[in-house]
């Protein structure tokens, strides 16, 4: 079925004239085939109706595919991209101004930019090699494609030593700012985001996404060569601090699928195109479900207890404890894994994730799709093996229909499992329903 058109033409010219609002059309369907939750928590969280909500995932495919193209056209000319607040209006930042129009022809908005993006990324890395003596006053910094700067982040009354800071590692003029922050963020280990899975030493944490082989997930949640449990598997691969990645190989019997859990219920993976900055993005966490925002920046590093991770997507989409390793989508099409940030879900927050494609890279692996095998490792086992009702244990398989007491509460499994220490139901809303 053919969309109606995305978004209306404007016109509008910058000081360097450059600027041409076209509309982006399209005969696409990303939206077509959306799951409705995902819908009505973009509708909910982004404050859009669910008919804005498709629209939106239209012109947001289309757009990451324009990105696509343009980046590869503009060469170094590219200074990277964003969408409106809408979500329909992409805009391409390009440091020669002769190849405006290519990026006109394309149905976007071209703007002049002074940096280049692999300039803006290079003066980051400049960054990232100093991220050791970060004064404790700079929580993170990244790259603001909409400002062409290097933005860092500096506490109440710590822009001096982060100015000293940039400035050692090369960085002065006006390809770097620096910006007052509250963030004090931290890795969300103690958390389920699909499905919920043991890690080394005890706790849990939370898949990502399915991979031929196993599955994707947090780098804080486990070393390489620990075992994870319910699913079995070994950890083959994984980066923490610098990077926040992780890969598992899952034992046999376990079946991978192109799905995340938005408990409850599934939502497809048809692949891994990256969205742009401005692009809505949903994520899935036990704690607090299906959260929703936008992509603020990418390229962005941020300083927890435990050193600097770089490389990160920065977002609005809120998260607590509960939600770290899980899954970010924009549409159908899988983001990253959940890495931690600051805030939460009442008051709000700025919570961080690690882009798939480079654990995809790093490690050689295969999205598995919900157009390829089978794809959410499903639970060890269906079939209830305690009786429907009694107090909660550990180690004991709960298959469907199964109900327990626990703290003078009753409930009622919602995804089948064996509980382990750190499983009671108070603390797993993404296998427990409290009746």
């Amino acid at each position: 079925m053919n969309r109606k058109l995305i978004a209306a033409a404007t016109a509008a010219v910058t000081a360097a004239g450059l600027t041409i609002a076209v509309a982006l059309t399209t005969s696409a369907t990303a939206a077509d085939t959306a799951d409705p939750a995902m819908l009505a928590a973009m509708a909910r969280d982004l404050g859009i109706s669910s008919e804005q909500a498709r629209e939106r995932l239209d012109a947001e495919k289309v757009a990451g595919q324009t990105d696509a193209a343009l980046k590869s056209r503009l060469g170094p000319a590219y200074a990277g991209s964003w969408l409106d607040g809408t979500g329909h209006t992409l805009t391409v930042a390009v440091t020669d101004p002769a190849l405006a129009s290519a990026v006109r022809s394309r149905g976007a908005v071209a703007t002049a930019a002074k940096h280049s993006a692999s300039a803006l990324d290079s003066a980051k890395i400049k960054l990232d090699a100093k991220a050791t003596t970060a004064p404790d006053a700079v929580p993170g910094w990244y790259v603001d494609v909409r400002a062409n700067k290097i933005v860092v982040l500096a506490r109440s009354g710590g822009e001096p030593q982060a100015k000293a800071w940039a400035a050692e590692a090369g960085l002065q003029g006006d390809i770097v700012a620096f910006e007052a922050s509250t963030e004090d963020p931290k890795p969300l280990i103690d958390v389920i985001g699909g499905n919920a899975y043991g890690v080394p030493g005890g706790g849990r944490c939370s898949i990502g996404f399915a991979v031929e082989g196993g599955f994707v997930t947090a780098g804080h949640c486990g070393a390489t060569g620990g075992r994870t449990s319910n699913p079995a598997g070994t950890i083959q691969g994984s980066s923490f601090p610098g990077n926040d990645y992780a890969w598992v190989r899952t034992d046999a019997g376990n079946t991978p699928r192109g799905l995340v859990n938005r408990y409850p219920g599934t939502v497809p993976v048809a692949g891994s195109q990256e969205a742009p900055v401005g692009s809505s993005v949903c994520r899935s966490g036990s704690t607090t479900g299906w959260r929703c925002g936008t992509i603020q920046q990418k390229n962005a590093s941020v300083t927890y207890p435990e050193g600097t991770i770089t490389g990160l997507t920065r977002t609005n989409a809120c998260a607590e404890p509960g939600d770290s390793g899980g899954s970010w989508l924009t549409g159908d099409q899988a983001q990253g894994v959940t890495s931690g940030g600051s805030g939460n879900c009442q008051s709000g927050g700025t919570i961080y994730f690690q882009p798939l494609t480079e654990i995809l890279q790093v490690y050689n692996l295969r999205l598995v799709t919900s157009g390829g095998p089978t794809t959410t490792t499903p639970p060890t086992s269906t079939t209830t093996t305690t009786p429907p009702s009694g107090t909660w244990a550990p180690y004991t398989n709960y298959g469907d229909g199964a109900q327990v007491t626990y703290g003078g509460a009753s409930y009622r499994v919602i995804q089948p499992h064996t509980s382990v220490p750190g499983w009671e139901p108070p603390n797993t809303p993404a296998l427990w329903q409290r009746l």
